[in-house]
């Protein structure tokens, strides 16, 4: 393999890892502020993408303004899923709460199918125009997009958990929530902040990659399982860790491409279950140890 043919598919890697990444956060924050999986992260991805298509070409909104509105309209939903749907059975068994979150992807698919309709639905790149070549591979400007978006949302996160009293309260609710609430902490609007923020990674996820992929009502599980396999390799629980687990898990399935196309839809589930039975904390996450 030449030198050109190895950084192409580093740079397809990086690309995917960060779309993952996105979606691992997302599945970290709720699950930090819930020890719940909330299933319907990948339905969340697919809303952003369907929404800002359809408000750029049902609605001729200004494509910027279809990209703000699609998150900011993503997040409310998930806002409101909470507080319909997890916050009634928040002391219910997580097992139950995981259930509830598979039906509401479920729903959310449905629905989508019903005023999206099943076709394929596209959107223009943000910035169009021929892909830039670096030592004999291409970068497609909507690849740049993506990893500007990625390391915004890095620095946001950072500046969010360590310069704001949310922040220190949904990192209070991490290290145990209980113990947050009889500090006086709204444990509640904590969660549903959480819910509100992963929806909106989601949906930025969703939103960045339509210009390359398009989008259908039914792409959220697919998705939902690599983002899931992410934040697993990475650590649940560290949206840094989780941010690294993505990178690895896109660089991983291009890893594969040369010897085996087929198998790269497999290596999410394949890293999964590998990191389940070796390392079930992640690879980037350290073991607490407590004091008893």
């Amino acid at each position: 393999m030449e030198a050109s043919e190895l950084l192409q598919l580093v740079i397809a890697g990086l690309k995917n890892g960060s779309i993952y990444a996105l979606l691992a956060l997302g599945f970290t924050i709720v699950y930090a502020a819930t020890n719940v999986i909330n299933f319907a992260q990948g339905e969340f991805y697919m809303l952003g993408g369907m929404l800002a298509v359809f408000a750029f070409s049902g609605l001729n909104v200004p494509l910027v303004a279809a990209v703000a509105l699609a998150v900011v309209t993503v997040a409310g939903i998930g806002a409101l899923f909470e507080r319909l749907a997890i916050r009634p059975r928040k002391d219910a068994d997580p097992m139950a709460l995981i259930i509830i979150t598979v039906g509401g992807s479920l729903v959310f698919a449905s629905v989508a199918r019903h005023l999206f309709g099943s076709d394929a639905l596209p959107l223009p790149e943000f910035t169009p125009g021929p892909s830039f070549v670096f030592a004999g591979a291409a970068i497609e400007r909507q690849t740049i997009w993506i990893w500007v978006i990625v390391t915004a949302t890095v620095i946001g996160l950072t500046l969010l958990y360590n310069r704001t009293r949310l922040g220190r309260a949904m990192r209070a609710c991490m290290e145990n929530r209980e113990a947050a609430r009889l500090m006086g902490i709204d444990t509640a609007r904590v969660v549903m902040v959480s819910f509100a923020l992963a929806a909106a990674l989601g949906a930025l996820a969703g939103v960045a990659v339509t210009p390359l992929t398009s989008t259908r009502f039914d792409i959220g599980a697919g998705i939902a399982v690599k983002g899931f396999a992410a934040a697993i390799l990475g650590g649940l629980g560290s949206p840094l860790a989780a941010v690294a687990g993505g990178l690895l898990l896109g660089l991983i399935e291009q890893a594969v491409i040369p010897f085996s196309s087929v198998l790269k839809d497999v290596v999410a589930l394949a890293v999964l279950l590998l990191v389940l039975f070796v390392r079930p904390q992640g690879l980037f996450r350290r073991t607490r140890k407590e004091k008893v």
